[in-house]
This record gives C-alpha cells, sequence and structure tokens, in this order.
C-alpha cells in the first residue's frame, strides 16, 4: 500500500518539473527570437545617435551611441524632398486607408449576403487575383490608359483593396447574427445603416486589423509610387529613403577626391543620414502597433476561421 501511495505522489511531481523544463526552454527561445528582431532595430537608433567619425570607423555589433549626436536627424528634417515625402506619406495612408477601408467593407458586405446571384463565381474570381496577375506590363498600360498615371489616385485606386482583406472580412460579417440584420430591416434600415451601423461595429476586432494592414501597407508602398510617377513633389518617404539608401558612392555625386578631408566627411555624414531617415520612416508605424495590438490576434482570428 506504501508503496502505490508513494508511485502516486511521484507522478505529479514529475509531470510539474517536465513542465517547468518546457516552459523554461520555451521562455529561453523566445528571447532569442526578441533579441533577433528587436536588435536590428536598437543598432539603427544607436547608429542614427552616434558620432558619424566614430560610427564609419567601427566595426561590428553596437551596443550604444558612439557618442550622442542629433545632427543626422538635424539634415533629414533640413532636406525638403524628406519632408514633403513625409507629408506624402501621410496623405497616402490617411486617404488610402479610408478608401480601401470603405471599399473593402462594402465589397464584404455584398459577398457575405446568402442570396447574392452569382456568389460563387464572384468568389472565385476574388481568390484567383491572390495567386495569378496580369503582370507589370498590362498593370502599368491600363493605369495608363484610364489617365492616373503621375496622379496620386495612381497610388490610391488600383491597389485599394486587398483580396485576403476582403476574404477574411467578408468571413467576419457572415458570423454576425441574422437576428440583428433582420430586425434592422423590419426597423425600415437599408443595406448602408446595416452596414456602418451594425456589422461594422460588432465586427470592430477584425475592422481594426483591416486598418492596420493596410495603413502599413501605404506606409511601406513605394514600387507604385516608382513606376506611376514622375514628379517629384508626389514621391511617397519610402521613395525617397530607397533613392537615399542606394545613391551611388559621394565621391563621384560630389566630385570629391578619394581620401580627402571632404570625401571622408561626406561618407561619415552619408551613413548617419542613413540611419537617421530610416528612424524617422519607422517610427511612426511602430507607434501604431501598441493601440491596436489588442485587436489584432482576436480580429484576424475571428474573420480567417469559417464555421
Amino acid at each position: 500500500m506504501l508503496a502505490k501511495q508513494s508511485s502516486k505522489k511521484i507522478k505529479p511531481t514529475k509531470k510539474i518539473a517536465g513542465g517547468k523544463i518546457f516552459d523554461g526552454f520555451n521562455t529561453i527561445i523566445l528571447i532569442v527570437l526578441m533579441i533577433v528582431c528587436v536588435y536590428p532595430l536598437l543598432y539603427v537608433l544607436f547608429a542614427s545617435l552616434s558620432d558619424p567619425y566614430l560610427l564609419m570607423q567601427h566595426k561590428g555589433l553596437l551596443y550604444k551611441p558612439l557618442g550622442f549626436t542629433l545632427q543626422g536627424y538635424s539634415l533629414v528634417f533640413q532636406n525638403p524632398s524628406i519632408m514633403k515625402g513625409f507629408l506624402n506619406t501621410v496623405f497616402y495612408v490617411v486617404v488610402g486607408t479610408i478608401i480601401s477601408i470603405v471599399l473593402t467593407a462594402i465589397s464584404a458586405y455584398v459577398l457575405a449576403q446568402d442570396e447574392l446571384l452569382f456568389k460563387k463565381p464572384l468568389m472565385l474570381m476574388v481568390t484567383i487575383t491572390m495567386f495569378f496577375s496580369g503582370g507589370l506590363i498590362p498593370f502599368f498600360l491600363q493605369v495608363e490608359r484610364l489617365g492616373l498615371r503621375d496622379t496620386r489616385w495612381a497610388i490610391l485606386l488600383p491597389t485599394a483593396i486587398s483580396a485576403w482583406s476582403l476574404i477574411v472580412l467578408r468571413t467576419a460579417f457572415k458570423k454576425v447574427p441574422k437576428s440583428l440584420i433582420e430586425s434592422a430591416r423590419m426597423d425600415g434600415a437599408n443595406d448602408f445603416t446595416i452596414l456602418f451601423k451594425i456589422v461594422i461595429p460588432v465586427c470592430k476586432a477584425t475592422m481594426a486589423v483591416m486598418v492596420l494592414l493596410y495603413a502599413v501597407g501605404q506606409w511601406n508602398s513605394w514600387f507604385n509610387a516608382m513606376i506611376f510617377l514622375d514628379d517629384r513633389t508626389k514621391f511617397p518617404l519610402q521613395l525617397i529613403l530607397r533613392e537615399i539608401l542606394i545613391s551611388g558612392d559621394m565621391r563621384e555625386m560630389m566630385n570629391l577626391p578619394r581620401g580627402s578631408a571632404q570625401f571622408i566627411q561626406a561618407e561619415a555624414y552619408k551613413g548617419l543620414i542613413k540611419y537617421s531617415a530610416i528612424v524617422i520612416s519607422t517610427l511612426p508605424i511602430l507607434c501604431v502597433y501598441p493601440f491596436v495590438q489588442k485587436h489584432f490576434v482576436k480580429g484576424s482570428m475571428l474573420g480567417s476561421l469559417k464555421e
């Protein structure tokens, strides 16, 4: 009897010890992944605050700023192209996100209706666009024939609706209780009233995720601007930043002999300006994440699972 009782007492202890080892192993892995993800951001931040000459001579990892200076940020904000690009990006993000979320919500609401004619063919057409496209040249020609080239609408309209976001939002709308919609119809509400006053508030977690994804997509977008815009006053910040990051040798750009004091100064400040521009272009969107993070997992799961 004593042997049986002792064996029963030992088993829970083994399970608890095994669980602690498993939790500790997971914690170590997550800490390593966090360091791998966070350190590049810290490196760029430390480099943007470092003395340009010390930074140019430094090799290897960077654990703190080398000296301290805000000259990089000062030079970035003095550049009219960067400031204009920042304002353009804010415009594209705000207006583009509003257009995208409104069009996506309306389309998802229509496709979520059970009585919709040709529902399956329409969904098939939407799904096909996730895997196949007409190609870059037809896309460019279509935008040009519509008269959108070299206008801000070329950035806002051609990619306004994401097929994946449309499918996720449609799935979330289908989970709205039918009783709410039927009671609203009995009270005389039309489809727009039902969508904006009943369906969207019920699915606000999924809507928050869609807003975040569209905003991040617009903030990071530069390719469409590169192929559709000729007027530099309409360039977004990411396109200006791309030009800075891939700019050629400063000696060739400024006709400076290699090894001269002017060449060394130009090269030193070139790196500092790059890091400062990266921080300026990344920081605003990073500040948005904490406010919508609590909705992100919940909203994406609600919209991606089908009963």
